[in-house]
């Protein structure tokens, strides 16, 4: 039971999208104030910017249950649950409802951007007493700089307008300025606003995760309406094959889809691909743009009208400059969290359960949340970020036994860092390498021979998943 002598009184929440608003409604369920700052003119800001895309996963994923108990109290009509949302439904739907109609209205303050968090009298170096100092958040409203004192902070401000850039060392690559007019980040809407500006043009999309796979589909449509269009995938990896993921192993249908359409583009040869394309240098020639290698006019480089970076998104640190932080050097997520997300090292896709404990820092009562607790990693769901807030709210209201007790099926991705089944849709050739799928299983490769002789499977992790009657853990099973 909660400890009503510790428990904080007001817990400070940043960011208004559905991680942040559910944080809001776990914090007011448990009794607690909830104040939350969003930086941009409404709820869900980063959200309206990929309104018109489809999600991945359905609406009984996207809702959370402390959410969905305060919406129900107003009398909310609750979506179909396993039919997809675009980011403008979730937003109309849910999270509107949720920030207006709820008593969550009177705790959030809109067009707030946090500038600085640190402990009420506390820098950073001091030690003595700082756990029972308040926190401090400050804010920009356009009305001048403003403060809130806070008992606990979440931090669930997300990564969206932290795009990584176009240099393949992690830096901007030379001539990469910001506000360039013929490049873009994240996911412009090709079909629609931005149609203008890609149609006819020849259009370099540079990624391999779903969200440039999407672009890239999106400017193909738009090839069939206006002819000239010309796409061109760059990745960095020499095995795009890699992109098209768990195909029919997805247990999210739709993001297995949507690499099975993409795989298919390829192979049909809708889709120019320059594979192992390390970009180093973005220069002018004439008018367009010059894509290439390094500077020297002997590297290798591509010639377009525009060019779309989507290469995933770092988290925005520099506001926490005065807390305590332990991070992950690579992944920039919370230390104990890194091992499960991390790329280099966790090949399947679903990640285990985790909480407050995971997303815990040395100074207490101050966690991240959301998508910025995954630091660089990619593949996060939402519904993760809702039992994280679930787990973490609990902690501050002092009921340490909900917190520890942390479950959350997450729907398998189909693939452990391999091509996944798709893969076989597309041959080398039309891709310019080979396909080596057992290269890409988790855990070592299947014992052979395989025992019991009834089971099959890619790795060992795989192979034993089966053993106990589970589905696997997706390595092109």
């Amino acid at each position: 039971m909660p400890d009503s002598i510790t428990t904080p009184k007001t817990v400070a929440i940043l960011g208004g999208g559905p991680v942040g608003l559910a944080a809001a409604a776990h914090v007011l369920e448990r009794g607690l104030e909830p104040v939350v700052l969003e930086a941009g003119p409404q709820v869900a800001h980063a959200v309206r910017q990929w309104g018109r895309v489809r999600m991945f996963s359905p609406w009984e994923y996207n809702v959370d249950k402390a959410a969905e108990r305060l919406l129900r109290a107003t009398g909310w009509n609750a979506p179909v649950g396993c039919e997809y949302p675009t980011g403008d439904e979730l937003v109309e739907r849910y999270l509107e409802p949720l920030a207006t109609r709820t008593p969550l209205k009177d705790r959030i303050r809109t067009s707030s951007r946090v500038t600085a968090v640190g402990r009420a009298g506390f820098d950073k170096m001091k030690s003595n007493g700082r756990a029972f100092g308040p926190f401090t958040i400050r804010y920009q409203n356009g009305r001048g700089p403003e403060h809130l004192k806070a008992d606990a902070v979440i931090d669930a401000s997300g990564t969206w307008f932290s795009p990584n850039p176009a240099g393949a060392d992690g830096l901007p690559a030379i001539g990469e300025e910001p506000d360039h007019p013929q490049i873009a980040y994240g996911m412009p809407d090709v079909l629609g606003r931005d149609r203008a500006r890609y149609a006819g043009k020849t259009v370099a999309v540079l990624g391999a995760g779903h969200s440039a796979i999407g672009t890239l589909i999106e400017l193909v449509n738009l090839k069939d309406e206006a002819p000239a269009t010309e796409v061109v995938w760059v990745l960095r990896g020499d095995k795009p094959e890699k992109a098209f993921g768990g195909g029919a192993n997805d247990k999210l249908s739709a993001r297995g889809a949507l690499g099975r359409a993409f795989a298919a583009l390829v192979v049909a040869g809708k889709v120019r691909v320059e594979a192992g394309f390390k970009v180093a240098y973005i220069g002018k020639d004439g008018g367009r743009l010059r894509i290439a290698t390094g500077k020297a006019q002997c590297c290798r480089s591509v010639i377009v009208d525009e060019l779309v970076v989507v290469t995933g998104f770092r988290p925005q640190l520099d506001f926490l400059r005065e807390i305590r932080l332990s991070l992950d050097p690579a992944v920039e997520s919370p230390t104990a969290l890194a091992p499960l997300i991390d790329p280099n090292v966790h090949s399947c896709g679903t990640v285990r359960p985790h909480g407050a404990r995971e997303l815990g820092q040395p100074e207490p009562a101050f966690y991240l949340a959301g998508m910025k607790s995954y630091g660089r990693a990619p593949t996060f769901l939402m519904m993760t970020g809702y039992e994280q807030v679930r787990s973490i709210v609990a902690e501050i209201a002092g009921d340490r036994e909900a917190a520890a007790k942390v479950e959350l099926v997450l729907p398998e991705t189909g693939v452990c860092s391999g091509p996944g089944p798709v893969a076989s849709l597309a041959p080398a050739a039309a891709l310019g390498g080979s396909i080596n799928a057992e290269a890409g299983c988790c855990g070592g490769p299947a014992p052979k021979p395989i025992e019991p002789a009834a089971v099959n499977g890619c790795c060992v992790a795989d192979v034993k998943a089966k053993e106990e009657g589970k589905a696997g853990c997706g390595c092109n099973s």
